[in-house]
């Protein structure tokens, strides 16, 4: 015979006491409320040695509500037709009441969104948060930012500007390169043999309605996954391994009240920066939303300089240092084989990395210097993506896209070198 669930009685709540607890127990018998709560909040321990680089991951769910909410109120006014795209965002922008601000949240979201989610994967490295056995949490991870790439693309043709129009006509463009199936691949993807009405209604679909039910179900096994096999922390022990009587971990503490205050705190600081950003600098001089983009698409003009924007261009840069051919293949077919390798070679980080420790804070001082070397390369093919291609900078970009990989490809190796430092046996503050 099952056993019926027992009551929950809620305290603390003064006059409301009573009330409140038996509508929770209400809803308690009827839906796992209070399991939820405890599994995932009150009773979810994590360790008690959290620093700075572990809130980019709560201030990517925030920029994610931010982005749909804003995205429900542009798609009241915007019209997916080439003929009146361009002019629905202006009416948005100059009629809409709050309609400017609301436009300025979204966009400034994108980028902020490639912020916060740059140096979250940036933590993962630092402290190992792919190493086992968080492997499928990493492995989600990577897939929420293929997908918010995506996403991000297909958002970028809405506006009907300039750039949108010329970078959605490079960018599917580059998909013709595939041997034998890319043309058939890029006019399937455009659904005209050019960047037309056709093109801008899928990429519509697929920006409001396809993927943001993909990252929400991604986000979702990101976080069970995450809560599952617990959090990794600065010095990359499990704190599972050690617990008291009652089989709570020594060195952990509940998720609420502790890093919900912490986390409320830290969001508003970054609602200020984010703030100060959409009322005073909504463009951030060209990177965040490009001038080009403030004129309608002309298929008859090209833009001298066709750039995408600022999160993509490590990869353009990469797609770019590709110039010549090799083995009679085409140096446009390796550019593009180089760039979604680039991106794709994060989903064996688990099996690359063969360090005898998880976290930056026991390895060798040959490590930190990797890692830095790493950044920033990284950060000089961001910035060369964003410049017109020339012989100096071709040259700088093909050297750091060598590194780039060289990170990855040489780390089975590099990783057991030198002197490693004891890890603790328990975390230290």
């Amino acid at each position: 015979m099952a056993s019926k669930k027992e009551p929950v009685v809620v305290t603390g709540l003064g006059a409301l006491d009573k009330p409140a607890g038996d509508l929770i127990t209400w809803v308690d018998q009827r839906f796992p409320l209070m399991e939820n709560w405890k599994a995932h909040l009150s009773e979810y321990y994590a360790p008690k040695n959290f620093n700075f680089w572990y809130i980019f991951g709560s201030l990517a769910m925030l920029v994610l509500v931010i982005q749909i909410v804003t995205g429900i109120f542009l798609v009241m006014h915007y019209k997916p037709d080439a003929a009146k795209a361009f002019e629905s965002v202006e009416y948005i922008m100059r009629e809409v009441p709050w309609g400017w601000l609301v436009r300025y949240m979204h966009s400034t979201g994108a980028s902020m969104f490639f912020v916060v989610i740059y140096l979250h994967m940036f933590r993962g490295l630092l402290y190992g948060s792919y190493r086992k056995p968080r492997e499928l949490i990493w492995i989600f991870g990577v897939l929420i930012f293929l997908t918010l790439m995506g996403e991000a693309f297909f958002g970028y043709l809405l506006p009907w500007g300039q750039m949108s129009y010329w970078g959605a006509q490079v960018i599917v463009n580059l998909f013709a390169a595939i041997p034998i199936i890319g043309p058939d691949l890029s006019v399937w993807i455009r659904g005209d043999y050019v960047v037309s009405d056709a093109t801008l209604n899928r990429f519509f679909s697929f920006h409001v309605i396809a993927l943001p039910l993909v990252i929400l179900g991604l986000v979702s096994a990101h976080i069970l996954a995450l809560h599952e096999v617990g959090s990794n922390n600065p010095d990359g022990i499990e704190i599972k391994e050690n617990k008291d009587e009652k089989g709570i971990p020594r060195d952990g503490i509940p998720f609420h009240p502790f890093y919900t205050v912490h986390d409320i705190f830290v969001v508003v600081i970054f609602l200020m920066v984010f703030s100060l950003i959409v009322f005073f600098a909504p463009e951030m001089g060209g990177y965040f939303l490009e001038y080009n983009n403030f004129i309608p698409a002309d298929p008859l003009k090209t833009p001298l300089h066709i750039a995408p924007v600022w999160y993509f261009t490590p990869y353009y840069s990469i797609l770019r240092a590709m110039v010549w051919p090799f083995f009679w293949i085409d140096a446009k077919v390796w550019g593009v084989a180089a760039m979604g390798a680039s991106t794709l070679i994060f989903f064996f980080l688990p099996w690359l990395d063969r360090s005898p420790v998880k976290s930056i804070r026991y390895r060798p001082a040959l490590h930190k210097y990797i890692y830095a070397l790493f950044v920033v390369c990284f950060l000089i093919l961001g910035y060369l993506g964003t410049l017109p291609p020339t012989d100096g900078r071709t040259l700088v970009s093909q050297i750091c896209t060598l590194l780039y990989f060289a990170f990855f490809l040489g780390m089975p190796w590099w990783s057991r070198m030198g002197q490693f430092k004891p890890v603790p046996a328990r975390v230290t503050m």
